[in-house]
């Protein structure tokens, strides 16, 4: 793996074959210029967003030596699938579908990227932010209630070495009734998500989705069983300092080095679950508690 810090490229679009689709499915793929052997993260982004967002957190996890894919999601802006658009309602299973075509042919997509011979697909790892991070947890074991209660559908993914939860949807139990209307499949249960991951969550995070606090997006920690690891990062809102992007308009907390920390979270946490790194996420969460007054918890 290069060290950290090297030249990056970027390659897109990517089409990814997948039927039943109101338009294509296509990703980015970015990666280090050097390196042999490079673990891969499927990223998922929030709503609205698209595989041109998040550059804060893909350079850095590039610059450590991460192969990183992007898919676009049938929620992106440049769809023009709104909340009212009958669409929304089956976003969310769309973009379950997305996540897994885009496993289905990692292959060709790095093939596309020149990385052939680059990338180690036996080491893959999923990481989404807010709906994202919701969608990832339906591949990590997750499930969603239905209006009776039920959540039978089970999504999960085999061969996930590990997955990232940046600011995830909580329980539905307690949504708006905006949200309650808009986003009924806001409503993930997080016992059947048995795969390994980090939860990443702001202590300031107050979502306009919810009646309840901060503490919802601990759900997906508190609720589901071991292993798991829980970061809450201090005086962190939605976006967590400006992941999406820099100055972004949804960024209202805008903070460069909160940004760094969840990215080095994700990076050093990976690197241990993905057995490339024994010592990295130890050592990380060592500093991270002492230093960066980050507030971190395990279940093993």
């Amino acid at each position: 793996m290069p060290t950290p810090g090297h030249q990056q490229t970027a390659v897109k679009p990517i089409a990814v074959p997948l039927t039943g689709r109101d338009a294509d499915l296509q990703v980015k793929v970015t990666a280090p210029r050097q390196g042999n052997d490079l673990p891969v993260i499927v990223f998922s982004h929030g709503n609205a967003w698209s595989m041109d967002g998040y550059e804060p957190l893909v350079d850095r996890w590039a610059a450590a030596g991460f192969v990183v894919v992007q898919p676009t999601h049938l929620d992106s802006r440049r769809h023009g699938i709104g909340f009212d658009d009958p669409r929304f309602q089956t976003i969310w299973r769309v973009r379950i579908a997305d996540l897994h075509a885009v496993l289905d042919h990692l292959g060709h997509i790095v093939g596309e990227a020149g990385l052939t011979d680059r990338a180690d697909l036996s080491r893959v790892a999923l990481v989404g932010h807010s709906w994202g991070a919701q969608t990832v947890g339906a591949l990590l074991g997750a499930r969603v209630f239905d209006a009776a209660g039920n959540a039978d559908e089970d999504f999960s993914r085999e061969g996930i070495g590990a997955g990232v939860l940046i600011a995830a949807t909580g329980t539905g139990d307690s949504l708006t009734p905006f949200a309650q209307e808009h986003l009924s499949f806001m409503r993930p249960d997080y016992t059947t998500m048995t795969a390994p991951a980090l939860i990443i969550a702001g202590d300031k995070d107050q979502s306009k989705m919810s009646t309840r606090g901060p503490d919802w997006f601990l759900d997906a920690y508190e609720l589901s069983p071991a292993p798991k690891s829980l970061m809450v990062v201090p005086d962190g809102e939605h976006t967590l300092g400006g992941i999406a992007g820099e100055a972004v308009a949804e960024t209202t907390d805008t903070d460069q080095a909160r940004v760094a920390l969840v990215a080095d979270a994700v990076t050093a946490y990976l690197l241990e679950a993905l057995d490339l790194d024994t010592r990295a996420w130890t050592g990380f969460s060592d500093e991270a508690g002492a230093d960066l007054t980050a507030t971190l918890r395990h279940k093993a």
